[in-house]
C-alpha cells in the first residue's frame, strides 16, 4: 500500500518556526528519521520512504497555505494514493497547545489549507493529524498569532510533541487510523 504524507505550512524563512508551519516541522522530522532528503517537484518539496513494505511519499506544498489543495490534489492522482491514505498535518487552534489528535474526516474549520484540500480534493473525508496550537491571542490578533513563532514554553516542549507526532504517522501507516487514535492521540 501507498501512503502520501502532507505536512502543510507556508514556504519562506520569514515563516520557518511558525505555529502555522508545524506541519512542515513534523514532515521534516519525519525525513529526517527516514535520512531522505527533499527535492523540489512540482507544487511541493518532495521525498519518499519505504516502511514496512509500504511506500509513505511525504509532501510540504510550495503553494502556500491557502492553496494546498493544488497540491495534494496534484499529488494523490499522480501517484495515485486514495484518499484514506492520505495524512495532513495541519495545525488546529481549537485545541490546547500540546494535544495532538488524528482524525478520519472532519471539518476544515476555518483553516485556509484544509478548505483548499477540501474544494480540490472532493471534500472533508481524509485523515489529518491536528497539532494543536492553542487560542491564545488577543481578538482579532489571528493572523499574527499563527504566523507568529512559539513562545519559549512551548519551544521547550515542541521536539517531543514533534517526536510523538512522526510516531502517530508511523503508526498510521503501520497499524490504520483506528488503533492510531486510541492508542496515540493525547488530550
Amino acid at each position: 500500500m501507498n501512503y502520501l504524507i502532507v505536512g502543510l505550512g507556508n514556504i519562506g524563512r520569514e515563516y520557518a518556526d511558525t505555529r502555522h508551519n508545524i506541519g512542515f516541522m513534523v514532515a521534516d522530522e519525519l525525513a529526517n528519521q527516514a535520512g531522505t532528503t527533499w527535492s523540489t517537484l512540482k507544487y511541493a518539496y518532495y521525498t519518499e520512504f519505504r516502511q514496512r513494505g509500504h511506500n509513505v511519499y511525504v509532501i510540504k506544498p510550495t503553494t502556500f497555505m491557502n492553496l494546498s489543495g493544488k497540491a495534494v490534489n496534484y499529488w494523490m492522482h499522480a501517484l495515485k494514493i486514495p484518499k484514506q491514505n492520505i495524512l495532513v498535518i495541519v495545525d488546529d487552534l481549537a485545541i490546547p497547545f500540546g494535544s495532538l489528535r488524528i482524525k478520519p474526516k472532519g471539518s476544515a474549520a476555518g483553516h485556509n489549507g484544509l478548505k483548499s484540500i477540501e474544494q480540490l480534493c472532493g471534500g472533508q473525508d481524509y485523515p489529518r493529524l491536528k497539532f494543536g496550537i492553542s487560542d491564545n491571542y488577543p481578538k482579532g490578533r489571528q493572523v499574527d498569532y499563527v504566523l507568529g513563532p512559539f513562545d519559549n514554553d512551548e519551544s521547550k516542549t515542541l521536539p517531543a510533541l514533534i517526536e510523538h507526532s512522526v510516531k502517530m504517522v508511523h503508526s498510521f501507516v503501520n497499524i490504520g487510523i483506528e488503533l492510531t487514535m486510541t492508542n496515540l492521540n493525547t488530550k
